[in-house]
This record gives structure tokens, sequence and C-alpha cells, in this order.
């Protein structure tokens, strides 16, 4: 796992945790709602926060498929000809 991966699914997690809390905030203070809606409002943002950590991690990231000594070469030729 690169670091940029686990950069987003911190991030996701802070950030669905933030809305999960606001959630929660706005049914307990403003909302009058049957108990259970808390669970299932628990469960709508964990499916989410799941979906959207697989879909990023089912993303190709381009940078992946390509060599690194096959790039560094390129990087030198092209210095090469615009000199």
């Amino acid at each position: 796992m690169k670091k940029k991966d686990v950069t987003f699914i911190i991030g996701l997690t802070i950030f669905m945790g933030v809305v999960w809390v606001i959630g929660e905030l706005v049914m307990g203070l403003w909302v009058a709602v049957v108990p259970k809606t808390h669970i299932v409002w628990f469960a709508v943002i964990l499916v989410i926060t799941l979906g959207v950590s697989v879909w990023h991690s089912m993303i190709e990231d381009k940078s992946d498929l390509e060599d690194p000594k096959r790039a560094k070469y390129e990087r030198k030729v092209n210095k090469r000809k615009k000199n």
C-alpha cells in the first residue's frame, strides 16, 4: 500500500466520521427520529465509506505501469535532445 492510499483512507475515514457526527447532532437536536434511525444512519455511513474505499483501491494508478528505469532513461534521452 502506498503513502497516498493510506492518506486517502485516513482522510476518508475522518471526513465520514465528521459527516456521521453532524448527522447524529441533527437527529438528536432538531429532528425527532425513532431510535432505529441512528443504527441505520451508522450503517449507511459505514457502507458508503467502505464502498468509496474499495472503489478507490480498484482504480489503476498509471504510475505503477511505468518502469522506473525506463522512465529515467527516457528523461535522460529527452534532456540530451533538448541540448
